[in-house]
C-alpha cells in the first residue's frame, strides 16, 4: 500500500516535505505527483522534483491515502484541477483515506468532496468558506471518516504522524519517533 503527495505551484513547503518524510520514514511507500512539469516552486519561492507528472499516475493504481498540503497559491491550483477532482472521487469510491492541511480543505469544498457533517480544521485565513459547525477550531488535527484535515504549517508533523498513527499503527508511529524525537 502506499501514499499519494500531491505538489501544486505554491505550496506550503513544510507541510508537504514533513508529511513525504515521515511516511517515507514508516515505510510507506509515497509517490510525490506535480501538478505541474518539474521543478515545482513552492510558496517560499524554493524549488521542487515531484516524482512524476499527476497525468502519469496510473488511474487504477490504488492508494491507502493521497494527501494536499497547503499553502494559498497551492490549494488554489488543486481546487481548479479536474485531475485532482478525479483522484479524491477514486478515493470515495475506493473508501481510501484522504488529508488535507492548511488552506488545502477548499480543495476538498472546491471538488464537491466534503459532506456537510464533517468535521475539519484548517487555516483559519480559509475557515470562513466553511459551513458553521463544520470547522474545529480547538483542534490541530481532526479526524472524521477516512479525513484527515490538519491546521497549518506549525502542525504538519502532528498531521503527519497521525496519517502513519491511521495507516500502520501506534507502533510504527513509536518506531519512526525513536529517531525524530517530536512530540506525538
Amino acid at each position: 500500500m502506499s501514499a499519494l503527495v500531491l505538489l501544486a505551484p505554491g505550496f506550503e513547503e513544510i507541510e508537504a516535505i514533513t508529511v513525504i518524510d515521515i511516511l517515507r520514514r514508516a515505510e510507506i511507500e509515497t509517490v510525490v505527483a506535480g501538478l505541474v512539469t518539474n521543478p515545482i516552486t513552492a510558496a517560499r519561492l524554493t524549488r521542487h522534483v515531484a516524482d512524476t507528472h499527476l497525468a502519469d499516475v496510473a488511474p487504477e493504481r490504488e492508494f491507502e491515502i493521497v494527501v494536499l498540503p497547503g499553502g494559498t497559491e497551492g490549494a488554489k491550483h488543486l481546487a481548479g484541477s479536474p485531475l485532482v477532482r478525479d483522484w479524491l472521487a477514486r478515493q470515495r469510491e475506493r473508501d481510501q483515506w484522504v488529508a488535507a492541511i492548511c488552506a488545502a480543505p477548499t480543495a476538498l469544498l472546491a471538488h464537491g468532496w466534503l459532506l456537510p457533517g464533517h468535521k475539519i480544521i484548517s487555516h483559519p485565513s480559509v475557515q470562513a468558506q466553511f459551513p458553521a459547525g463544520q470547522i474545529q477550531s480547538a483542534a490541530r488535527v481532526v479526524v472524521d471518516g477516512k479525513l484527515i484535515t490538519s491546521l497549518a504549517a506549525g502542525s504538519a508533523m502532528e498531521f503527519a504522524f497521525e496519517i502513519v498513527r491511521r495507516l500502520r499503527g501506534p507502533e510504527a508511529v513509536a518506531r519512526v519517533n525513536q529517531g525524530v524525537c517530536a512530540v506525538v
